[in-house]
Order: C-alpha cells, then sequence, then structure tokens
C-alpha cells in the first residue's frame, strides 16, 4: 500500500502509481538535503571559518613580547636590551642617554628568561582559576535568599562607598596669582574697540545658546536646536556652559559665569549611562572646570573635575596602561575606535591628557591621576620609534605601534602641543617632556619639513616609509607652537625655529587666501592641502574634495 504522505510534496500532485512503480521512482532513503539542512551546514562551516581566520590574524603573539616593569604596573613591550646606551634618534650610539635599545630577537639566556616568564604567568592565571572555582562551588553550596541577600550588601556597600567619594571634602590648595584677569582694560581706544566687539560677538553666542539649547552639548544656530554628539554619549552635560566658563570670566560677564556656575551645581551629573571620548572629555570638561575654578576660586568645579576624572580611571585598565579611547561613564567598560588601526588608541587622544591629569593630583592630594599620565610617558620613551617618529596609532593590548602614519595635524597634533607646555607649566623644570618634545621635532623637520617648488613651506606626512605631499588643515596651530617653543630649543636654535613656525603660518594664510577657504568654510571643501610639485604659484596648493 502506497503512503502517499510521506513523498515529496511536488509528487504528490502526480497520479497514483503502483507499490512496484512507487519504489522505482521514490527510493526509501532521500540522495539530497533539504534546504534548511543546507542553510545549518553552511552556518556551521561559515562559523567554523570565521573562527580560524580569527584565531590566525586577532590572537596576539606573545613570543614577541615581554612583561616590563616600570615601577607603576606591568606591561607588554617589545624587548628591551639595558646594557647598551641609546641615541637621541632611538639607535644605538655614543650620544645616547640611559635609555635601552629595543631588539625583536634575542639570544638563548633572553628565549630561556621569556620560556620561564610564560610558565610563571601559566601557573599566576591556573591559580587564579581555581581560587575562581573554589570560589564559586562556596557560592553553590548557599541558598538563593543567602545569594541575593550577599548581593544586595555588596551594592549597598558600592552605593554607600560612591557617596563617601562624592562628599569627601578634597584639600585646600593655594591658587596661582593670575596675570590679565582683573582690570585689563588696554587703554588704547582701537583695542578697547576690538575688545568690545569680540564681547558682543560672545554674547550673542551665549545668549541664543541659553534661550534654545540650555543644557544640551550644543546649539544647532540654523534649526535653534540643541544637539548632543556621540563623542558625549549622547547626554545632556552642557558642555558649552562647561567649554565657556574661563572665556566669559576673562571677558568680564560675571552674570552669564554665573548661570553657568548654577547649572553645573544643580544639573551637572556624570553617574549616566553614557559612553564618551576620554579625550574630548578631558580638554572640555575637566580642563574647563579646572581653568574656571583656578580663575574664580570656586570650589564646585574642582569637586565636579574630580568627580568626572575618578569616573575615566577605568579607561587606563588596560594590558598596556594606554588608556582607551571611550568609556562607559558608568560602568566603566571601555574600547577604541574601530576604524583606527585595528582598534588602536590614538596618540593625540591618549597624549592629550598629562596637564589636566597633573593638575588634577596637585589639587585632589591624590598621585593616582599624575601616575596614570607618568606611565604614558614612560611607555613612549621605552619603545622604538620608525626615523624617530612618533606613529599616531598604538595598540593598547599589545603595546606595538599600529600603522606607520606619522601626522603633526589629526589624530598627532596636541601630543607634541602638550610636551611643550608641560615644560612650560613647570616653570620650565620637566626637562624630560622638555627633550621628547626636542627630539620629536627634530625628526619632524627632518622627514616631514619640505618646500614646495614655490617656496612655501609645509609639513607634510609620513605613511609606511613615504612622504605624502599633503598639509592637513589642523596642522597650521604648528606655526604658533615652533614660535612658543623656540625660546628654550637647544644649540641656540630659538631664531630658526621663529623662522620655520613663521612660514609654515604663512603657507597656511597661503592656503586660506588662494583657495577662498574662509568664504567656503561651511562649504564642501575638505580640510586638507595638497602640494605639489612642477606647478605654478598660484596651483601649488590646491583643496581636496
Amino acid at each position: 500500500m502506497s503512503s502517499p504522505a510521506l513523498l515529496p510534496v511536488s509528487s504528490r500532485r502526480l497520479a497514483a502509481l503502483s507499490p512496484s512503480s512507487a519504489v522505482s521512482f521514490y527510493p526509501h532513503h532521500r540522495a539530497t538535503l533539504r534546504l534548511s539542512e543546507k542553510f545549518i551546514l553552511l552556518l556551521i562551516l561559515s562559523a567554523f571559518i570565521t573562527l580560524c581566520f580569527g584565531a590566525i590574524f586577532f590572537l596576539p603573539d606573545s613570543s614577541k613580547h615581554r612583561r616590563f616593569d616600570l615601577g607603576l604596573q606591568d606591561v607588554l613591550i617589545p624587548h628591551v636590551e639595558q646594557g647598551r646606551p641609546a641615541g637621541r634618534d632611538g639607535s644605538a650610539g655614543p650620544q645616547g642617554g640611559g635609555g635601552g635599545v629595543m631588539v625583536h630577537g634575542g639570544g638563548e639566556e633572553h628565549q630561556h628568561r621569556h620560556r620561564e616568564e610564560e610558565e610563571q604567568l601559566r601557573k599566576m592565571i591556573r591559580a587564579d582559576h581555581e581560587r575562581a572555582l573554589e570560589e564559586a562551588k562556596e557560592k553553590l553550596k548557599k541558598s538563593k535568599d543567602q545569594i541575593r541577600a550577599e548581593i544586595q550588601t555588596e551594592k549597598n556597600r558600592v552605593v554607600q562607598d560612591m557617596k563617601k567619594r562624592e562628599g569627601k571634602q578634597l584639600p585646600r590648595v593655594p591658587i596661582p596669582k593670575l596675570v590679565g584677569i582683573n582690570n585689563g582694560d588696554p587703554g588704547d581706544p582701537d583695542t578697547r574697540e576690538k575688545q568690545e566687539k569680540i564681547k558682543e560677538m560672545m554674547k550673542h553666542a551665549w545668549g541664543n545658546y541659553r534661550q534654545y539649547a540650555w543644557g544640551h552639548n550644543e546649539l544647532k544656530p540654523l534649526s535653534r536646536k540643541g544637539h548632543t554628539t556621540n563623542i558625549f554619549g549622547n547626554s545632556q552635560l552642557g558642555a558649552t556652559i562647561v567649554d565657556a566658563l574661563d572665556t566669559l570670566y576673562i571677558m568680564g560677564l560675571f552674570d552669564e559665569f554665573r548661570d553657568g556656575k548654577e547649572w553645573i551645581e544643580k544639573n551637572l551629573d556624570f553617574s549616566v549611562n553614557a559612553e564618551v571620548s576620554v579625550f574630548e572629555v578631558n580638554i572640555r570638561f575637566i580642563g574647563g572646570l579646572l581653568a574656571a575654578y583656578y580663575l574664580s576660586g570656586e570650589e564646585v568645579f574642582k569637586q565636579k573635575a574630580a568627580q568626572l576624572a575618578e569616573k575615566l580611571l577605568p579607561s587606563f585598565n588596560t594590558p598596556t596602561g594606554i588608556p582607551w579611547a571611550m568609556v562607559n561613564l558608568k560602568s566603566g567598560v571601555g574600547r577604541n575606535w574601530g576604524w583606527a588601526s585595528a582598534g588602536s588608541s590614538i596618540l593625540s587622544e591618549f597624549g592629550t591628557l598629562h596637564l589636566e591629569f597633573v593638575h588634577l593630583s596637585y589639587l585632589t592630594g591624590d598621585p593616582t591621576y599624575y601616575k596614570k599620565v607618568l606611565h604614558i610617558r614612560k611607555l613612549l620613551q621605552k619603545m622604538d620609534r620608525p626615523n624617530g617618529l612618533y606613529p599616531n596609532y598604538l595598540n593598547p593590548r599589545t603595546g606595538r605601534w599600529g600603522q606607520h602614519h606619522t601626522s603633526v595635524g589629526g589624530l598627532g597634533d596636541s601630543f607634541y602641543e602638550y610636551l611643550l607646555k608641560a615644560w612650560l607649566v613647570s616653570d620650565k623644570t620637566d626637562t624630560e617632556a622638555r627633550k621628547m618634545y626636542d627630539d620629536a621635532m627634530q625628526a619632524i623637520e627632518k622627514h616631514l619639513i619640505k618646500k614646495s617648488n614655490t617656496g612655501l613651506t609645509f609639513i607634510g606626512e609620513w605613511k609606511n616609509g613615504h612622504l605624502e605631499r599633503k598639509m592637513g588643515h589642523l596642522t597650521c596651530f604648528a606655526g604658533g607652537m615652533f614660535a612658543l617653543g623656540a625660546d628654550g630649543s637647544p644649540d641656540d636654535k630659538a631664531g630658526h625655529y621663529l623662522q620655520l613656525g613663521a612660514e609654515i603660518a604663512h603657507t597656511c594664510h597661503q592656503s586660506y587666501d588662494r583657495t577662498g577657504l574662509i568664504e567656503n568654510f561651511l562649504g564642501s571643501v575638505h580640510e586638507c592641502l595638497f602640494l605639489s610639485n612642477g606647478e605654478s604659484d598660484d596651483k601649488s596648493i590646491r583643496t581636496a574634495f
């Protein structure tokens, strides 16, 4: 007797067949797989291939690293041979100081030591796993009510600790006497007229922000609406208020300053579930709050700066101590931008924390902040640098440089600025920062600074061993940086660096003047300029669209 219900659906439309013919056309065992079965097998195969490629490309190569103690915490960096002096450019030579030479092979002694260290690390990991397993077994022996009670007790303890930290009075420290914030009448009528015009512009911008976007991070002037960018975690943290406080105070706009202070006292809360840029929050919020405190002496600004800084500390919890680019203010979980050379940290971001964090340690009496940024500096000093240049990307897990791309503009700029200013704000006693700055400028001048055929001095970008003859708009700050750093430069080269700064500033002026960048800034002009050889004076600078 035939069983039509067991046949494929398409065959049920055929005429009934005899049992013998049914056997010949429809065997008992299917020779092919159904579509759903093929799909499942394809998924399993795809997962296996992905796992294999992940193992090949993403697992760290621990054989080329060793654990190195800088005195603050253990980090992973390429091998360092301490027995030989290094030159100013990082190469071996008689001009070197006390630094080590980077080596990537090592003899039998190094390999033996490395194997011992790996074995010790395995033992530590095994011990941690066993301890965690024992703790889990003990937990499982308890009832659900006991476990819930322990969890609630731990939550209450964390909440109480947070309240204690937030309510803790910070030590009072002397505020330096600042010049030029009071009675700053220039006397000259022309200068006074310009000052009043600038104040008028500031009041116009502030008034419209106050009316249309109060409490938001930014104002969208055309739509007259508040705007919150992802660098501040899409939370209303009043970035414009905090960032404008010192300017309001210096301009003598004290009514506006008091409005900002009142909003900060009542509304600025960092206990939000928001992922923020460590770099942006540091320079705008911590920098803005510290500046407002130094200008006004109001304790609320110091308290808020310390609260926020504590929220940023988890971003330093990486194998190398190089901070993540982003951190969640509530959970403390950090990550890097996916586009930044396979998830690397960016030089201009982790290198632009030093000034604020040093002042935080001074104001709070807590050395943690100073140690974090000093650790970054020490690690950078130990690392090999291609041609003496600092690449823009550094992997916080392995301590290795990412893509060998060096620029004085975007991705690199403020790192060099902060080295110079660290020396200046220390009353020129931070000679370590000054030497790092001088060495960097020496390499930049040698490899990146060139002249076009028409005589324009520009700072190019170094990518994988080749010079790109382009100068980003953000590089234009370097004219002022060279001039600021001229005093104290080695080998009596102050005049040289003043002239170099003037030439860079001239090139930037020409880029605006010839391309109409100022008039078209709100249009489609891209902030990058290419300087080409063999072109006429009018075409030697051209914009990239």
